[in-house]
């Protein structure tokens, strides 16, 4: 039995980020509503971090709140707020306001370019490479960290594989496949049979309804092309 009856340690979790560009609060509740209804399954009741950096002038955060929240989903924080008003708003709600890896990585680089000369560190890349030869079951999560993931079999509908590198399924792929979940949006999505619920590149996703239907259940590989998703046939 432990000694202590409290004990913290690190994790990793896949959370969707909601990226807000209306400030009217019924016109994010419809847009999230329609998304939700789209895929139920993978959103309903779904933890989600409320992205503000597009919102400009007045802002009535109680009502954005409430109409985030009358869809169900739940915000576990709120990102890219760089008004202090708007700060002080989210922080009497009960949120926190989180800073992405981004701003972290503009951050820690400044301080280093402020600090003694010292030798350029080396960052851990995704060259490793986590390879799973058996099928993944609906409800399984497999995360490839700093690496890239290779799945040799089937993936079934409600699982879910996630890679901070690239994603290769040689297989039918019926679940979720995030790649590139801390921001490298570099990483590709490669299946040779696309049948998923969800796809998604560094943030950036399709659910099942998006997918061009003259892909849908062939081979496929997906990438970011400006910012957005693409796709075209895996040769």
């Amino acid at each position: 039995m432990s000694q202590t009856p409290i004990e913290f340690k690190g994790s990793s979790f896949t959370l969707s980020v909601v990226h807000l560009h209306h400030s009217q609060p019924e016109v994010i509740r419809q847009a999230l509503q329609d998304k939700i209804d789209q895929a139920p399954a993978f959103l309903q009741n779904a933890p989600v971090v409320l992205n503000v950096s597009a919102l400009t002038g007045d802002i009535n955060w109680k009502q954005m709140q409430q109409a985030v929240m009358a869809t169900g989903l739940r915000i576990v924080g709120v990102s890219g707020c760089k008004d202090e008003a708007l700060k002080k708003m989210i922080a009497r709600a009960g949120l926190p306001v989180l800073s992405e890896g981004k701003e972290n990585r503009k951050q820690t680089s400044a301080a280093v370019t402020e600090a003694a000369p010292v030798a350029p560190a080396v960052m851990e890349g995704t060259s490793k490479t986590r390879i799973i030869n058996t099928p993944v079951r609906s409800g399984q999560q497999i995360y490839a960290r700093n690496a890239d993931l290779i799945v040799t079999s089937s993936v079934s509908a409600g699982a879910e594989l996630v890679a901070d590198g690239n994603i290769h399924i040689y297989g039918m792929m019926r679940g979720r496949a995030l790649a590139g979940v801390g921001g490298q949006s570099d990483s590709q999505i490669f299946c040779t049979n696309l049948a998923a619920e969800l796809v998604s590149i560094a943030g950036e996703y399709w659910m099942i309804d998006q997918i061009p239907a003259e892909f849908f259940g062939k081979a496929a590989r997906l990438s970011l092309q400006e910012g957005a998703l693409t796709i075209q046939t895996l040769n």
